[in-house]
């Protein structure tokens, strides 16, 4: 395996400037196209190595003629694609390292016993066949920074205190101790994964899913957590991959419809793949 030492501060020099396929049959949220004058960037997270899910919703972040994409991290795990998922992200302006992604580089540490399994056997399409792609995987995986920071804004797959691997839950808004931990490391707008629940979580310990506000929230004053959902595996009753747009200071989360069967089919079909890997992805859970 020639994945290397991670560093931390490493950011993957990549361009953004690629041509999406559309694949037919996806069917968008139905919400208006996003449009401003300022850049558009679009925020993606927990990809998962389903690859019907990331094309369909690079297909709608292609519709809104964004051309920076941020991926905060878990482009493998659980699914069936990790080569295809990981050579499609590679064009994007930002990825970041997960915990799924660390795991495939090193040994998972606290994984179940089904994301255990999926993760050698990612590991194992990584180092056979394609000698030369799966050498640029490795490389591509071994350089993702922990987090990025731009200004106001913060990007980490898990959170400000643990990038990699700390969860922040809707739930949590009642551990005042956490929040308050977490919210302290925030200069103001954190955007995170993860957890594969989309939400805005604010300082003054609410948390407001996005039916709840017309899937915008205009960024502020206040700290603000920020959640963008996943692509790969929806864990919000809502089967749809999730994503956002980021317009300026207008947050807005995107729903894409997808083949989840197809995918779930893939899944089927290899033996190291849990099962349930392929349900969940019908009932977002």
């Amino acid at each position: 395996m020639s994945g290397g030492a991670l560093d931390p501060n490493a950011v993957p020099k990549i361009d953004c400037g690629f041509e999406l396929r559309r694949p037919g049959g996806h069917s968008l949220s139905g919400r208006p196209e996003v449009r401003s004058g300022a850049a558009l960037r679009a925020i993606i997270s927990d990809i998962h190595a389903n690859y019907e899910g990331l094309e369909a919703v690079l297909a709608d972040i292609d519709a809104q003629g964004i051309e920076e994409i941020y991926c905060l991290g878990d482009i493998v795990g659980y699914g069936p694609n990790p080569r295809e998922c990981i050579d499609r992200v590679m064009s994007c302006k930002v990825c970041l390292l997960g915990n799924h992604d660390q795991g495939a580089l090193f040994d998972p540490e606290g994984f179940n016993a089904g994301a255990e399994r999926a993760i050698f056997w990612t590991r194992k399409m990584l180092e056979t066949g394609d000698k030369a792609g799966n050498e640029r995987r490795w490389e591509f995986l071994g350089e993702l920074p922990r987090m990025r920071r731009e200004d106001s804004f913060l990007f980490v797959h898990g959170s400000a205190r643990n990038p990699l691997n700390e969860y922040v839950f809707p739930e949590d808004i009642y551990n005042q101790r956490k929040m308050e931990r977490i919210f302290g490391l925030v200069e103001q707008y954190c955007f995170q994964g993860h957890t594969h629940i989309p939400g805005v979580f604010t300082e003054d310990l609410n948390f407001l899913a996005p039916s709840e506000i017309d899937y915008k929230y205009e960024l502020g004053d206040q700290k603000v957590l920020i959640n963008v959902g996943s692509v790969g595996q929806p864990r919000d009753a809502d089967n749809r991959s999730c994503y956002v747009i980021l317009d300026d200071r207008t947050v807005n989360f995107r729903r894409v419809d997808y083949d989840f069967d197809k995918t779930a089919g893939k899944i089927y079909d290899i033996p190291d793949l849990d099962n349930f890997l392929g349900d969940r992805l019908r009932d977002g859970r």
